[in-house]
């Protein structure tokens, strides 16, 4: 790590963000802490989820929009649930009102999912809520080794599952399948949302 982004990393907060924090904030001092945590470079971490070092610097400096896939791509290269990048510290009762919470879009396909509850320790779940238009699939790169994805299908229609074999769903249709390997969400209706958990082992 070099001076700079030591100075950086020690400047952060602890907490990624208070409960008026916004999402940028939050995510922005998740991956100063986690990276910190990991003992790794900018340039380590940026190399590890292919993205371009500078791309990392902004998020880390709470500026740009990320997409569903960079952020992913940072989970995975710093070995973290993907909750933890959107989770500031909440209260003992929490609601969420529908059209509320951190709200993450996809970069090539109308998906967006809205972190709902992340896992405490030893809990190993997180739970999402993700709405989708017809157009193009969300298609997701394998997540980190045992991850196992759930959805519950709300509304609308849609394909889901294992990219070579996804399985139309209709409202009320359940689905487990292997988060660490290729995997696909298409609406085919309008729309379309359902409750996602990750669960990691």
């Amino acid at each position: 790590m070099t001076r700079s982004e030591s100075e950086a990393t020690d400047s952060a907060a602890e907490q990624p963000g208070g409960p008026a924090a916004t999402p940028q904030a939050v995510i922005a001092g998740s991956l100063r802490r986690e990276r910190a945590r990991a003992g790794l470079s900018l340039s380590e971490v940026a190399q590890r989820a292919r993205i371009a070092k500078s791309t990392l610097s902004q998020l880390e400096s709470g500026n740009g929009n990320p997409s569903l896939e960079t952020l992913w791509a940072l989970c995975v290269a710093l070995d973290m649930p993907f909750s933890r990048l959107l989770d500031p510290p909440r209260p003992a009762v929490q609601v969420i009102r529908a059209g509320e919470g951190p709200v993450v879009a996809a970069e090539r396909s109308d998906y967006r999912a809205t972190l709902l509850s992340a896992g405490p320790a030893g809990a190993r779940r997180d739970v999402f809520r993700i709405t989708a238009e017809p157009g193009r699939a969300r298609v997701s790169q394998p997540h980190t080794p045992g991850v196992v994805e759930h959805i519950l299908l709300g509304a609308g229609r849609a394909l889901a599952g294992p990219a070579g074999a996804p399985i139309e769903l209709a409202p009320g249709d359940y689905i487990a399948y292997p988060g660490d390997a290729g995997h696909v969400f298409e609406a085919i209706e309008p729309g379309t949302w359902a409750t996602l958990i990750v669960e990691t082992p």
